[in-house]
């Protein structure tokens, strides 16, 4: 999935003068390369077993706390609250890397010489660090929230 969160992001930044993915990706590969796609595996990896993690121990502490006050057996109010709060929760502490993750997937689109040289988290974390410190890191948080919001419309339509 990563070359294509790779192509989502750089068609989703202002000023994007990409008409399709098919030129976006061909473009891609043309100037940078197939390393272009890759580069922000690692963040992705080194935030999404955290986010998962996360969000899976708090659905189900949420979903035991909230089963107490509440009749025995299945309860889709319950579970849809549950998995909204921890969602909730995953993508804030992990918001920081989803930053830089941003950062590495659109670094071949970006006007600046040092965003265009981030050769990973190190290097992009450092960027962000130094020009924007701590609150650098949660500029994203807007985003998850709706990604959050958008999950739990889904689950919920999902399980009419």
């Amino acid at each position: 999935m990563n070359p294509f969160d790779v192509i989502k992001q750089r068609m989703q930044v202002h000023g994007s003068t990409y008409r399709s993915i098919t030129e976006c990706a061909r473009s891609t590969f043309r100037n940078e390369g197939l390393r272009a796609f890759y580069v922000s595996y690692p963040t992705t990896l080194t935030m999404t077993v955290p986010f998962t993690a996360l969000q899976f121990t708090a659905y189900e502490s949420l979903t035991k706390l909230m089963q107490n006050h509440r009749k025995s057996g299945y309860d889709p109010l319950t579970h849809c609250t549950a998995g909204g709060l921890a969602g909730g929760f995953a993508a804030a502490a992990t918001t920081p890397l989803d930053v830089v993750k941003t950062l590495l997937q659109t670094r071949g689109v970006s006007s600046d010489p040092e965003i265009r040289l981030a050769r990973g988290l190190v290097s992009a974390a450092s960027i962000i660090w130094r020009r924007e410190g701590a609150k650098g890191f949660f500029r994203a948080i807007c985003w998850s929230a709706y990604e959050v919001a958008k999950s739990y419309f889904i689950r919920v339509e999902n399980e009419k």
